[in-house]
């Protein structure tokens, strides 16, 4: 088994040590799907949803998310993060949902890119939740992740 990072020799967490890694250009791309009726997907479309215009919103509480991965992740470091992407391809059934996260640190921008994602899709639902009781959050995941 491979030796976990994250664990002392005795068991006990830890934050790992990156000092020693050099900074490096990282991006990291994350995906998450909103199944949703067809007929929500119409209503945001035409922003018409009672709680406006949720894929604007969700957007910014998908960026905000990310600028505070290491405040809700408790061994996640703290990351200058250069930009954050969230974008959204409307299907007739589902939201597909993809944030692009890239920084210039020691370590990577993989749980960033994940939290936003995921707080995307919560805001999203929570937006949605008066039209659509169906809905259902899947396939949150890393789709890849890059340094330079």
């Amino acid at each position: 088994m491979k030796k976990l990072s994250h664990l002392t020799p005795q068991g006990k967490i830890k934050m790992v040590d990156v000092g020693s890694k050099p900074i490096q250009k990282r991006i990291a791309t994350a995906t998450a799907e909103l199944h949703l009726q067809p007929a929500t997907v119409r209503l945001l479309k035409k922003k018409a949803l009672p709680k406006g215009d949720a894929l604007t919103c969700a957007q910014v509480a998908g960026i905000q998310a990310a600028k505070k991965t290491s405040e809700l992740i408790p061994l996640c470091h703290l990351l200058a993060l250069n930009s954050i992407q969230i974008e959204f391809k409307l299907q007739k059934d589902r939201l597909k949902i993809f944030a692009i996260v890239s920084c210039q640190e020691k370590t990577g921008a993989e749980m960033e890119a994940l939290t936003a994602v995921a707080i995307t899709a919560l805001t999203l639902y929570d937006m949605t939740k008066a039209v659509d009781k169906t809905m259902k959050v899947t396939n949150l995941r890393l789709l890849a992740k890059e340094k330079f």
